[in-house]
This record gives structure tokens, C-alpha cells and sequence, in this order.
């Protein structure tokens, strides 16, 4: 069942809560043991919240729209009572977290149900979900390949219906490429709309948080739940909430849509090419757009991500250097040696770049891009072979969502199930505008063009 599905059974007393969160924790107990998806199951909390919930609607008390709804988190977002892991074995030092994360109080706030805690890369640097301390996450519909990263627990738990929703970050493309792997809808929200308060940072200039669902209603739900300003959080800006549900309807008249040229059609393999091809045909977009300097967006991220990502990690670097995963210890500190010359150069191109980008959206109100350049490695791979030059995996699987994710453009990533595997394409949005994002993908979905397809791989 869909949390929109489960939400109304809920209220109308179809269904309990307690049966849902039940039918939620026999999925995980049977799946989980091949997804590696959870690090944590909250069984006694999810059983008490439920156990209320239905308390309420006897009372004839409100619940809220995701009543009775089972949700996950990747494990950065504090846990009352959960040490805050980020994917690290250093942090499992930490003593538990005395209150949740704002976005946990606001799921539960509406009436969802929290049943555990996610797999991710090690402190969110990651784009395969692959972890040396917890082991890998698997993809849902072949479990020998990657959920993307560094959300890849909270992609291989939505992809394997174990949960209708689950909650991510994404610094870099880490909610988008997960959702592309996996099959699934992921947002990543404008910069400062929703709250990070109480999430283990990664970069605070460049962090987002945001849900990811297998329909855009349920993303829609979700995000709704969350959005509102608030002061823990001092980049969530103070905007006020603004419903996308809705907004939802299978009717895109009126709206502008254009494929990104150039750089995004250049650094493709042939299925994300068709993904892309098939969105933009659905949706009758002809019309191509130039993001300006792409590939110096994308370098410039890349420093910025690596220098302040090392900054918080020095301390750590330091005294226990053994206890990262080696790949993440290297880039950190390879990051805390970039010359601050080239930090400020970044910045101010980011500046610049995000200024002509936005531009575009004088003429567009949407862009068409691919989520990731190819359908999900195999787990362990090194290399892949694009634009006919070897290069490293793990570092070019971000390599369409970072020049978006720099300068905190909305996305919706919608999944195009292609064979063997399915692969993601990115909806980008003007600032604050996630409701046209999440129309056009609705709009998609209705057509059948984007659908999160069942599991084949559990």
C-alpha cells in the first residue's frame, strides 16, 4: 500500500495502525537480511506511536494526513535514544540523542510512524552505498548492484517496499542518485526549505534534506508534513508553508519544459539517454537549454564540498584516523590541503553561476537532465568506460546532479523503468518552486512514463 493508501485506511478504521506498522516491521524482519537497508529497527517505539495513534481516532481525536504511515531515516538524523551513526564508526561513540530531528517531529507530528534507522556512506561522502563499517546496501531489484549513495538505506528501503517513505540528504545528488538506482521518486527541496536541525552535517553551505517515496503523492505528502520555518535551523528560511498536494494534476498546460544541452547530453550511457529521450517525448519538450560552465559547477562543488567537509572533520582525522573508511579519510584530508585561493575562486564562480542559471528560468519552468549517468553498477566496481575514457565509479556517479545541488536548485527525480534496470531523470525547478517539480512528475506518472517498479530482487 501506497502512504496515501495507508493514511486513508487508517482514518477510516479499514486498517489500524498497529497492523500497518506490523505488516512494515514483517517486511523488514524478512527482506532486510538481503537489502542491508536498516541499522537500527525502532520496534517498540513504532508499536507504542502506533498503538496511540489508534487510540486517537477512537477518541475521535485528528491524526494528522500520514496517519498510521511507516517511515525509516537515514542514520544522520537524530533518534531520540539512538546514537547519531552519519555511517561512521567514530560517531558510535556518541551517547544516544536526547531529541529527535525536526523533520522526525514533523512526520510524526502528522501522524507517521517511525521504524527505524538507515544504512548510508560513511558522514554522507558517498555516491554508491557502500559501507565498510555496516557493509553495502543492496539494490531491491538486484542485489548485486549499488543503491547509489550516500542515501543508499533509504533508496533500498523504499525500492523494496518495505517503507513507503523514507527520509535522506543530499549534498551532492545524495537523495537523486539513490532514487535513479533504485527506481524510486526522490525531491530534493531549494536550498533552506526544510529543516536540518538535529542531522549530522556534511556541508553546511551545500546540505539538504528531503523524502523519497514510490509515488510522487506519497513524496508530496511527505514534504508537506515537513516544510515550515524553523529557528534551530538558521539556513531554513522563513517562507511559509506552501502545499504542493494540491497542486498534483495530470494537466502540464502552460508549463515551459526544456532538456539540458550540451555537458548533460555529452557524459551519458545509452540507457540515460532513453530515459531522458522518453520524459522529454511524454511531455512534448523540444526545446534545448545550455547550463552555462557545467563542468567548472561541477569542479567548484567539488572543492567546496572536499575543503568544508574537512573542516569538520579534523579533530577526528586527527586522533583516530584508522577508524574511517580509507577512501573517505583521504578525500577528507585531501580536502583540508586545497589552498583557500581556490576556495574563494569557487565561491565566487558559484556566485556567478547561479545567477545565469537562473535566468533560464525567465523563459523555462522546467529542465529535463538525467539523474545518473548509467543504470547501477555492480557492487565493487572501480571503473566504468564513458565518452570512451575509463574512469572512476564512484566519483562521476554525481556527475549531472552536482552543477544542480551547488546552487540549491528543487529536484524531482523520477524513475523511468527501463530493462534490465531502472534509471532516474531529474525535474529541475526554479527556487521555492517544488510544486511545479512534483506536477510534472505527477503528470509523468499518470502517463506512465515514470513508475517506481515492483522488486525483483527480494
Amino acid at each position: 500500500m501506497s502512504a496515501a493508501e495507508i493514511a486513508q485506511a487508517v482514518a477510516s478504521r479499514k486498517l489500524t495502525a498497529v497492523a500497518a506498522t506490523e505488516a512494515a516491521l514483517a517486511r523488514i524482519a524478512a527482506h532486510d537480511g538481503i537489502l542491508n537497508a536498516f541499522t537500527d529497527v525502532t520496534v517498540e517505539r513504532a508499536r507504542a506511536k502506533a498503538a496511540a495513534i489508534d487510540a486517537a481516532i477512537a477518541a475521535g481525536q485528528p491524526v494528522g494526513p500520514l496517519a498510521g504511515v511507516p517511515f525509516a531515516v537515514k542514520n544522520l538524523f537524530d533518534v531520540q535514544g539512538l546514537s547519531t551513526r552519519a555511517g561512521s564508526k567514530i560517531n558510535r561513540d556518541l551517547p544516544p540523542s536526547p531529541r529527535d530531528a525536526t523533520l522526525i517531529e514533523r512526520m510524526e507530528g502528522a501522524g507517521a510512524v517511525l521504524v527505524g534507522a538507515l544504512n548510508m556512506g560513511e558522514y554522507a561522502y558517498d555516491f554508491t552505498g557502500e559501507n565498510v563499517h555496516d557493509g553495502p546496501s543492496r539494490n531491491p531489484h538486484d542485489p548485486t548492484r549499488m543503491t547509489g549513495g550516500s542515501s543508499g538505506g533509504s533508496g533500498s528501503a523504499v525500492g523494496g517496499a518495505l517503507v513507503p517513505i523514507a527520509l535522506g540528504s543530499d549534498t551532492n545528488g545524495s537523495i537523486r542518485v539513490p532514487a535513479s538506482f533504485c527506481g524510486i521518486f526522490g525531491l530534493k527541496p531549494t536550498y533552506g526549505r526544510l529543516s536540518r536541525a538535529r542531522s549530522y552535517p556534511f556541508v553546511g553551505s551545500l546540505d539538504h534534506l528531503g523524502p523519497l517515496a514510490r509515488n510522487v503523492t506519497d513524496l508530496a505528502l511527505a514534504y508537506d508534513a515537513m516544510q515550515g520555518p524553523d529557528a534551530d535551523d538558521p539556513a531554513c528560511a522563513a517562507r511559509p508553508v506552501e502545499p504542493t498536494l494540491p497542486s498534483l494534476r495530470a494537466d502540464i498546460g502552460g508549463l515551459r519544459i526544456a532538456i539540458a544541452g550540451d555537458y548533460f547530453q555529452q557524459h551519458v550511457f545509452p540507457e540515460a539517454k532513453e530515459a531522458v529521450a522518453r520524459v522529454a517525448k511524454a511531455l512534448g519538450a523540444t526545446q534545448t537549454v545550455e547550463l552555462p560552465e557545467a563542468a567548472r559547477a561541477r569542479a567548484a562543488a567539488y572543492i567546496i564540498t572536499t575543503t568544508e567537509g574537512a573542516s569538520l572533520h579534523l579533530d577526528r582525522l586527527r586522533k583516530r584516523p584508522n577508524d574511517f573508511d580509507p577512501a573517505v579519510r583521504d578525500r577528507f584530508i585531501a580536502g583540508a590541503m586545497v589552498p583557500a585561493v581556490y576556495v574563494d575562486k569557487a565561491q565566487k564562480f558559484r556566485r556567478w553561476y547561479r545567477a545565469k542559471v537562473l535566468e533560464l528560468f525567465n523563459s523555462v519552468d522546467v529542465i529535463l537532465a538525467p539523474a545518473t549517468p548509467c543504470t547501477a553498477p555492480k557492487l565493487g566496481q572501480v571503473n566504468f568506460v564513458l565518452d570512451g575514457v575509463e574512469l572512476p565509479v564512484r566519483a562521476n556517479i554525481g556527475i549531472h546532479t552536482q552543477p544542480i545541488s551547488f546552487i540549491g536548485l528543487p529536484v524531482v527525480a523520477v524513475p523511468v523503468p527501463l530493462e534490465p534496470m531502472p534509471i532516474g531523470v531529474q525535474l529541475i525547478a526554479a527556487p521555492w518552486r517544488e510544486d511545479v517539480a512534483l506536477r510534472v512528475g505527477y503528470a509523468l506518472e499518470r502517463m506512465g512514463v515514470a513508475t517506481a517498479p515492483a522488486p525483483r530482487g527480494i
